[in-house]
């Protein structure tokens, strides 16, 4: 149920008591928390099986849980800002022929 405001008529809605339910934060974040693989790899340019190597190697941040990988927006984009900056790198390895 919606109210104006007194003072500047604009209209004010009741936030949501957690008895009644969640919150709108959460409904805003429930489909859109995670990112799915084929989601990354769309953005990536890359097919499934990259994106599943490169989250097997711990490029890109994730867990699995099973057969599923788990990847969380945030952590996702923040990796992909900084394209990788943060995380443990390997040597790289010359070879000589």
């Amino acid at each position: 149920m919606s109210q104006n405001d007194a003072v500047t008529g604009a209209r004010t809605d009741p936030p949501e008591s957690p008895a009644s339910g969640q919150s709108r934060g959460v409904q805003f974040l429930r489909g859109r928390a995670r990112i799915s693989v084929p989601e990354i790899a769309e953005r990536l340019t890359l097919g499934r099986q990259g994106v599943y190597a490169l989250l097997e190697q711990g490029i890109i941040p994730g867990i699995r849980l099973g057969r599923r990988w788990i990847v969380t927006r945030y952590a996702y984009e923040q990796w992909e800002r900084t394209c990788g900056a943060g995380l443990p790198t390997r040597p790289e390895v010359t070879v000589w022929s």
